[in-house]
C-alpha cells in the first residue's frame, strides 16, 4: 500500500509572491485579533502622537464600528499615503530595535486594519488644512480636503468583512464591548495625563457613556493614585500600598493591596512596563511569590506595577501583539517585584483594609422585615395604665440572648492605659472565650485571639529561621534522580540557593543528581517528587520557591499548634499584651491564611448602625 502526503502533489510547488493584500490580511490575523485589538492599536497610535485627549466610540462591541479620535499633533496629505504602507512609522528608524521609546513601531496596524475593513482617517496639524483618506478592502480612495480640528479621527467600520471567516471566531457583543473598555482602562492607567473618554453608539439612541477619566492633576504619584480611584475603584486607592523601589537600572512604582483586600481570580493585577500594558507570566508570577507568605491558594492579590527601565534592557519586539516582554535579567526584575512588594507589606505593619469593617457593618444590619411601626401608631385594644406601670428588670446571664461577656475586673481596668494611647486599644472584654473587644479612642476593635496570636508566633519562627539558618539533615542513603543533561544544569545552577534551605545537591554523572540533605524540618520527604517539583518551578519562571514555601507551610502548622486556641479565657494583661504585641509585629493584620485577624469599627459606623446619625 502506498502513502501519500497529503500536503505533497505528484508536481513541484510552486514559489510565488503574495499581493500586498494578502500580506496585509495575513498581518492583520497577528496584529488585529479582535475590536479590542483595533482600539487597542488606534489609542497607542493617539498617545504617540501625543494626545492630551482621546475619545473611542463603538458600535455593536466594535464589530460595524470603531472610532477614535485624538487631539494630537495630527498627519498631513503627503503622510497620509504613507501611514497606510506596510513597515512605514514615524516611531523609529530601523536602526536600534531596542530602544524604542513608543508604544508603536512596525508600521502594521493601520494596513492591516485596512486589509480588512473600511477605514478613513481624517486629520489636521497645527499648521495645515485638514484631509482625509478612505481605504476599503485594501483600495485607497484619493486624498481629499475636510474639515476637522488639530488632531486625529480614524473611523473603522465594518472590521473583517474582507475575511469572513473571522467573524464567525468573534464572541457577543457584550463581551466584545467588555473586552474594548478593559483595554482603555489599561491604558487609562498607564497614561494618568490624558483624559480618556469611551462611548457606545450602537442603535439610534443617544450616545451612551461607558467609562471617562480626565485629566489627572500633581506629581505622578498622586496622579496615578487618582487615576486608579478611578478605574479600580474606591476601595482599592483606599486598601493600596505606594510602591516606590530601584534596583540595577529597573525602577518599581505603582500600589499594591493590602492582602485582606485579595480577589477570588487575578481580575485585578495589571502590569506596565516602560508603560506599555504587559500579560507576562514571569511578572505574574513574582507578584504571586510576593503574597506567597499571606494569602491561600484560592486568593490573588491586587496590584497595578510599573516596571520603567532602559529600552535596551527589555525587548518588547517579541510578539506583533506587543503584550509580551523579554527581560535581559529576568532574575532581577522577579526579585525587584518581590523585595519591594515584601518590604512594603512589612511597613504596613498590622494595618488592614477598610473593607473588613464594612463586610462586617453588612453582616451586622438587620435586613427589613416590613413596614416601620412607631408607638403612637400602634393600637391598644385594653387599658393603658397598667401597660406603662413600672417594673424591675430580671435579668439571667445564661438565659440572656446575647451571650456571657468576661468583662475586666476595675482593678486591671485601672492600671490598661488610656485607650488612645494605642492604635488598637485597651482590651475591655472577651465574648466566647475567643474575641477580644478593645476600645480605642475613635471606636472598637474585636480581635480573633487564636488568629491574632497565631500569626505572631509564625513571624517568631521565620525570624529565628533566618537567623539561625535552616537545618538538615543528611540521607543515609543519597537519593538518585535521573533527569536529562539540560535539566541537570538548569538545577545545578541554583544549587547554592536551595543549599541554604536545606536542600544539598549534587552532580552524580551524566543528567543524574544526588539528594545528599533534605530540610529537617519537613521530616521525611519524596526527594525525587520535590526535586522534581523545583525543576518544573525552575523551567516555567527560571526561579524557585518550592523549598522555602514547603519550609514556612510547616512552619504555619506549628505556629497554629502553639498560639492561643479558641476557648481559652484570657487575663486582662494577656489581652493587652497580644494587641501590643500585634501593634509592634509586621504583617500581623492577617492571618497565616490571609483571612483578617481583626475588625475596627468606627464610633460614627457604630452610631449609624443603632441609627443615632
Amino acid at each position: 500500500m502506498t502513502l501519500t502526503h497529503p500536503n505533497i502533489g505528484e508536481k513541484r510547488p510552486v514559489i510565488r509572491q503574495l499581493d500586498e493584500g494578502a500580506v496585509n490580511r495575513i498581518a492583520a490575523g497577528e496584529v488585529v485579533e479582535r475590536p479590542a485589538s483595533a482600539v487597542k492599536e488606534l489609542v497607542e497610535n493617539a498617545i504617540d502622537a501625543g494626545a492630551r485627549r482621546i475619545t473611542v466610540e463603538y458600535a455593536d462591541g466594535g464589530k460595524t464600528l470603531i472610532r477614535v479620535q485624538d487631539d494630537g499633533c495630527g498627519l498631513t496629505a503627503d503622510d497620509l499615503p504613507l501611514a497606510l504602507s506596510r513597515h512605514a512609522t514615524s516611531k523609529i528608524d530601523g536602526s536600534d530595535l531596542l530602544n524604542i521609546h513608543t508604544f508603536g513601531f512596525r508600521g502594521e496596524a493601520l494596513p492591516s486594519l485596512a486589509a480588512v475593513g473600511r477605514l478613513t482617517i481624517t486629520s489636521r496639524t497645527e499648521t495645515q488644512e485638514g484631509v482625509e483618506i478612505s481605504v476599503s478592502g485594501g483600495q485607497s480612495s484619493a486624498i481629499r480636503p475636510a474639515a476637522s480640528l488639530q488632531g486625529t479621527t480614524v473611523t473603522l467600520r465594518d472590521l473583517f468583512f474582507a475575511t469572513p471567516a473571522r467573524l464567525k471566531f468573534l464572541r457577543t457583543d457584550r463581551a466584545e464591548a467588555q473586552a474594548i473598555g478593559d483595554v482603555i482602562r489599561r491604558l487609562a492607567m498607564a497614561e494618568p495625563f490624558i483624559s480618556f473618554i469611551l462611548r457606545d453608539v450602537s442603535g439610534d439612541g443617544a450616545p451612551r457613556e461607558i467609562f471617562r477619566a480626565d485629566a489627572q492633576q500633581g506629581d505622578l504619584f498622586d496622579a496615578l493614585h487618582g487615576r486608579l480611584s478611578r478605574v479600580l475603584g474606591r476601595e482599592f486607592a483606599e486598601n493600596a500600598l505606594r510602591i516606590d523601589a530601584e534596583r540595577e537600572g529597573l525602577h518599581l512604582t505603582g500600589f499594591a493591596a493590602l492582602p485582606t483586600y485579595s480577589r477570588g481570580s487575578a481580575v485585578a493585577q495589571y502590569l506596565f512596563v516602560n508603560g506599555r500594558p504587559v500579560r507576562d507570566k514571569l511578572l505574574v508570577g513574582a507578584l504571586r511569590g510576593a503574597y506567597s507568605d499571606f494569602l491561600s491558594r484560592d486568593r490573588h492579590p491586587a496590584a497595578a506595577l510599573f516596571i520603567d527601565c532602559d529600552p535596551n534592557l527589555v525587548d518588547v519586539n517579541v510578539h506583533p501583539a506587543k503584550s509580551e516582554v523579554r527581560f535581559r535579567d529576568p532574575g532581577l526584575a522577579r526579585g525587584l517585584i518581590v523585595s519591594a512588594l515584601r518590604h512594603a507589606l512589612a511597613e504596613a505593619g498590622h494595618r488592614a483594609s477598610t473593607t473588613v469593617a464594612g463586610a462586617t457593618l453588612g453582616a451586622m444590619t438587620p435586613e427589613p422585615t416590613g413596614a416601620r411601626v412607631y408607638q403612637m401608631d400602634r393600637s391598644f385594644a385594653g387599658p393603658r395604665p397598667q401597660a406603662f406601670a413600672p417594673r424591675t428588670p430580671q435579668f439571667d446571664e445564661a438565659a440572656a440572648p446575647w451571650g456571657r461577656v468576661e468583662e475586666i475586673p476595675d482593678t486591671a481596668m485601672e492600671e490598661a492605659a488610656e485607650p488612645q494611647d494605642y492604635p488598637l486599644g485597651t482590651a475591655r472584654g472577651q465574648v466566647h472565650e475567643n474575641y477580644i473587644i478593645a476600645q480605642t479612642a475613635t471606636g472598637m476593635v474585636l480581635v480573633d485571639q487564636h488568629a491574632a496570636h497565631e500569626r505572631l508566633v509564625y513571624e517568631k519562627l521565620k525570624n529565628q529561621m533566618a537567623e539561625k539558618g535552616v537545618a538538615s539533615q543528611v540521607l543515609l542513603i543519597p537519593e538518585i534522580v535521573d533527569l536529562s543533561e539540560s535539566d541537570c544544569t538548569r538545577l545545578m545552577d541554583h544549587a547554592g540557593d536551595l543549599a541554604r534551605l536545606g536542600l544539598v545537591l549534587e552532580p552524580f554523572g551524566g543528567g543524574a543528581i544526588a539528594v545528599r540533605e533534605t530540610p529537617a524540618i519537613l521530616g521525611t520527604v519524596d526527594a525525587r517528587a520535590m526535586v522534581l517539583d523545583i525543576l518544573d518551578e525552575l523551567t516555567d519562571q527560571n526561579s524557585t520557591d518550592t523549598v522555602k514555601v514547603r519550609i514556612d507551610a510547616i512552619l504555619s502548622r506549628v505556629a497554629c499548634h502553639g498560639s492561643v486556641r479558641s476557648g481559652r479565657r484570657m487575663r486582662a494583661e494577656e489581652m493587652n499584651a497580644l494587641l501590643r504585641e500585634m501593634e509592634a509585629t509586621p504583617h500581623s493584620g492577617q492571618c497565616n491564611h490571609g483571612r483578617p485577624t481583626y475588625v475596627e469599627l468606627k464610633l460614627s459606623d457604630i452610631e449609624r448602625l443603632f441609627g443615632r446619625t
